[in-house]
C-alpha cells in the first residue's frame, strides 16, 4: 500500500539533522507497524501537489507552522485536493494543521484559540467508538503543540476526541478521513527539542517550562504506539473497530 504524504511545513533547522523532515517521523510511526507501507511525499507547502487523488492509496497531511486562515496558494489547491480525495472515497489522515484544514475543507471554521498555545502533554476524553479510539470509553494521551484550533466543526464530522482546551481534538468524516489535532508522531525527545526551540519565540516561557516540566517527569508518556496501529488500520480498511489493540 502506497501512502501519499502531503508535507506542508518544514522541520527547523536546528532539529532537521536529528530527527528529520516531518515526513520522516511519520514515515517512523507508521512504518515501524506495517513495513508493507510505501510512502511519497509532496511538498504541498512549496506547491508540488499529486496529479490525482487516485495516485497514491491513501493520503496523510502533516502539520505546519501556517495557519489555514492565511489562504495562500498552496492552501487553496490543498483545500481542492481534500474534497477530491473525499469524492475518490480515499482513506485520508490529518495531524494537527492538516487536522484543520481538512475542516475548513469540508465546511468547518479554524481561528487562532483565546486560550494560547496548547503544548507539552495533553489528554483527550474518547467518545463514541471511532476506529477503536473510543471503544472503551477511556482518555488518550497525547503530545500538542498548537495555538489554532477547530471551533466549528464540519456537519460530516462526528467528534470521538475532546478536551476542556479543545473540544474538537478528533474528527472523523464517515469511513475514510480521521484527523487528530495532537501529534502521535511526536515523541517525548521530539517534543521536549522543538519545545525548547520555541521558548520566547513565540511561546511565553512560562508556558513551555509548564510542558517541559510534565514532559520530563519521571511517569511521562503517551498512547503514540497505541495510535500508530490505529491509524494504519484505518488507512488500510477505513474504520474498522480495532479490537486487538489494548490500552483504552
Amino acid at each position: 500500500m502506497k501512502i501519499g504524504i502531503l508535507e506542508t511545513g518544514t522541520s527547523p533547522e536546528e532539529m532537521a539533522a536529528s530527527y528529520g523532515s516531518y515526513s520522516d517521523l511519520f514515515v517512523r510511526h507508521l512504518g515501524g507497524v506495517d513495513a508493507g507501507l510505501a510512502f511519497e511525499v509532496f511538498r504541498v507547502v512549496d506547491d508540488v501537489l499529486p496529479a490525482s487523488a487516485e495516485d497514491c492509496d491513501g493520503w496523510l497531511i502533516t502539520g505546519s507552522r501556517h495557519g489555514v486562515y492565511e489562504d495562500l496558494p498552496w492552501m487553496r489547491r490543498l483545500k481542492a485536493f481534500i474534497a477530491e480525495v473525499w469524492q475518490a472515497d480515499k482513506p485520508l489522515v490529518g495531524i494537527c494543521f492538516g487536522h484543520q484544514i481538512v475542516a475548513e475543507a469540508l465546511g468547518g471554521r479554524v481561528e487562532k484559540s483565546k486560550r494560547g498555545w496548547g503544548v507539552g502533554l495533553h489528554r483527550y476524553q474518547l467518545v463514541g467508538d471511532c476506529n477503536g479510539f473510543g471503544g472503551r470509553g477511556g482518555r488518550l494521551t497525547l503530545n500538542a503543540l498548537h495555538q489554532d484550533q477547530v471551533v466549528e466543526k464540519p456537519a460530516a464530522a462526528r467528534v470521538f476526541a475532546s478536551s476542556d482546551f479543545c473540544p474538537y481534538a478528533g474528527l472523523q468524516y464517515g469511513d475514510r478521513i480521521l484527523t487528530l489535532q495532537a501529534h502521535p508522531e511526536f515523541t517525548l525527545d521530539y517534543a521536549k527539542a522543538l519545545l525548547t526551540l520555541r521558548r520566547g519565540r513565540p511561546i511565553t516561557p512560562d508556558r513551555v517550562d509548564e510542558a517541559l516540566a510534565g514532559l520530563g517527569a519521571a511517569a511521562a508518556s503517551t498512547d503514540a504506539d497505541l495510535v500508530a496501529p490505529l491509524l494504519v488500520a484505518f488507512l488500510r480498511g477505513g474504520a474498522q473497530p480495532v479490537a486487538s489493540v489494548a490500552g483504552f
